[in-house]
């Protein structure tokens, strides 16, 4: 009995070898007794000679061709005629707008598929510029409701007393206002310092 049945499997690397020649002596001569008591190693062995034979033929009688005479400048000038509407203001406009567009949807794709990589930090830096333009509309509009109440203070004052002590009371009132922000500053120096 040969190797082959010993083991209960058919040697489908053996096939290959065997077309190729690659065999010694004894693994042929047992190769070939394995194929007479196997019917599917001599079906697999056919099979291939087949596709071998196939694949000499297609490639085996490759003929070459001439190429037209000027054939590259035949290629380059229809090349050129095909780009010549790149050369206009409108198709380059269109053409960014085009490589734009495909590399937002890459972008929006790649961040979609990557999730919080890409998605986190935007949400991060939407919310500090919230934050910011919050910090600045308060300060704008906190600026403009003291503004009007001094405004109105002093006017009244001013509209009330109108023999000069209302002036007298306004001015002293903006002078202090205008003195408290160095007083401010000052006290906090004094409290790092402490």
């Amino acid at each position: 009995m040969n190797e082959f049945n010993d083991d209960h499997r058919c040697p489908g690397e053996e096939i290959a070898a065997y077309l190729d020649g690659e065999l010694g002596e004894a693994a042929l001569e047992s190769f070939e007794a394995h194929l007479k008591t196997c019917p599917s190693c001599d079906r697999e062995l056919r099979t291939q000679r087949q596709l071998l034979c196939t694949l000499e033929a297609a490639f085996g009688g490759s003929r070459s061709f001439d190429l037209p005479r000027d054939f590259t400048r035949v290629v380059a000038a229809h090349a050129e005629s095909d780009v010549s509407g790149v050369r206009k203001k409108s198709e380059r406009r269109r053409a960014l707008q085009l490589c734009a567009t495909l590399a937002l949807a890459s972008f929006a794709l790649l961040g979609a598929a990557s999730g919080a990589l890409v998605f986190q930090p935007a949400r991060s830096f939407l919310r500090v510029a919230g934050s910011l333009f919050e910090l600045v509309w308060r300060t704008i509009y906190d600026g403009g409701t003291g503004i009007q109440v001094i405004v109105r203070m002093v006017g009244r004052a001013v509209l009330l007393n109108p023999n000069g002590l209302g002036f007298f009371l306004a001015l002293a009132f903006l002078i202090a206002v205008s003195l408290l922000p160095p007083l401010i500053a000052a006290d906090h120096r004094a409290q790092i310092i402490e």
